[in-house]
């Protein structure tokens, strides 16, 4: 093991639930912009104005469940506002995940034969539905010559029942 503070300078503290492995699910996504910048465009009146930035991560949300059709994801809702976007994201049952679901809010864990939250590249779960998301807005910003820039990482929230979905709804 490191000597010194080298060893925990660099390190970053998960905030994810330790009990949860993200491969299915419904979850409450906020994900903001570097220092808070207005890059999703300005509110005038009530009304949200995108920017092209904005446009584009608004058709990022509607592609999502198209694209990863085979994880069986859905995006009932979303807000995008000037700095951050809150948005809803159920993960359905597929084959990358080892659960029963009779709907999204009833799912059932068959098997636990794998470590949950296992340090690893991540693929086929939430992390990787939110960089996929991201990595796409940020490309086309850059295509295009648009200063842009995502805060680090997302606040999730583990959406657990009906109730609980209306409310945040």
């Amino acid at each position: 093991m490191p000597d010194g503070n080298y060893w925990n300078q660099y390190r970053r503290i998960t905030t994810r639930a330790f009990w949860h492995n993200y491969n299915g699910g419904m979850y409450f996504i906020t994900i903001c912009t570097k220092d808070k910048e207005h890059y999703f465009g300005e509110i005038a009146d009530g009304i949200m104005n995108l920017s092209e930035v904005g446009e584009c991560l608004h058709e990022q949300f509607t592609k999502t469940p198209e694209i990863r059709a085979d994880m069986n994801v859905e995006i009932p809702l979303f807000v995008i506002m000037p700095n951050h976007v809150h948005l809803i994201i159920i993960i359905g049952n597929n084959q990358y995940n080892t659960k029963i679901c009779s709907d999204a809010m009833h799912c059932v864990a068959t098997t636990n034969d794998k470590p949950i939250n296992k340090f690893a590249p991540q693929s086929k779960n939430l992390a990787s539905i939110i960089r996929g998301i991201k990595i796409s807005t940020t490309m086309f910003a850059r295509k295009n010559g648009i200063i842009f820039a995502w805060q680090p990482r997302f606040y999730d929230h583990i959406i657990r029942d009906s109730a609980e979905m209306n409310d945040i709804a």
